[in-house]
């Protein structure tokens, strides 16, 4: 991008930085351990060097990039321990979540919930195992909306961001997206029955079948 094309310095650059790497490490065009030479990433996004800097220094607060003294930056590696553990977290926050969204929910989001749960079964006779994941994400990303609870919101954005790597490994792996359909389906049912108890139930055991995935 030319010079006269690109933002100016400050807080106008610093966010588009921001997103752009952050979208990159998000849909997986930067491997975890993968150096982020911040010269490259300049002229990758046109920006300047201080607005890559800056963009890196909040990544690494989210937990997507991580600083090694004297090598400079790379994407963060994620372990399966962190991941389980992040995991944990995500279970009690998205019941929370679940069961306010099965009392909040209107007739017009339980439509899109029913429209989702449909082509998550489409994609899974299909045998598309990514575009299941990435129907999966979504289905939690409305769930978390429609309970209205902005602070879990919030914090379950931060975390599931961290496991972009692992959610794609497991939605390849044989079976899962089989077993992953009937939990996701099982939430779906109980918010749509308007019983919070068990649209939260449903969420646990969903995300504890997923730490034993992690674990296996």
């Amino acid at each position: 991008m030319p010079n006269q094309a690109r933002p100016g310095t400050g807080e106008q650059a610093r966010q588009l930085a921001l997103g752009q790497l952050r979208e990159a490490i998000l849909r997986g065009e930067m491997a975890p351990a993968q150096r982020l030479v911040e010269n490259e990433l300049a002229e990758r996004f046109g920006v300047t060097r201080a607005s890559i800097r800056a963009a890196l220094i909040e990544l690494e607060s989210q937990g997507l990039v991580e600083r090694i003294r004297n090598r400079g930056s790379r994407v963060r590696v994620v372990t399966v321990e962190e991941a389980v553990a992040i995991t944990e977290c995500r279970l009690v926050l998205e019941g929370l979540c679940a069961a306010k969204a099965a009392v909040a929910v209107t007739d017009e989001q339980l439509a899109e919930l029913t429209e989702l749960g449909t082509v998550m079964r489409k994609a899974v006779a299909g045998g598309e195992p990514l575009a299941y994941s990435e129907l999966n994400h979504e289905l939690h990303v409305r769930i978390r909306e429609f309970s209205g609870q902005r602070t879990a919101v919030a914090l379950l954005e931060r975390l599931n961001a961290q496991l972009v790597r692992h959610r794609f490994q497991l939605a390849l792996r044989p079976g899962r997206p089989q077993q992953s359909l009937n939990e996701h389906l099982a939430m779906i049912d109980a918010i749509e029955a308007r019983d919070p108890q068990a649209a939260e139930a449903a969420v646990r055991a969903h995300l504890s079948s997923v730490i034993e995935a992690l674990r296996d």
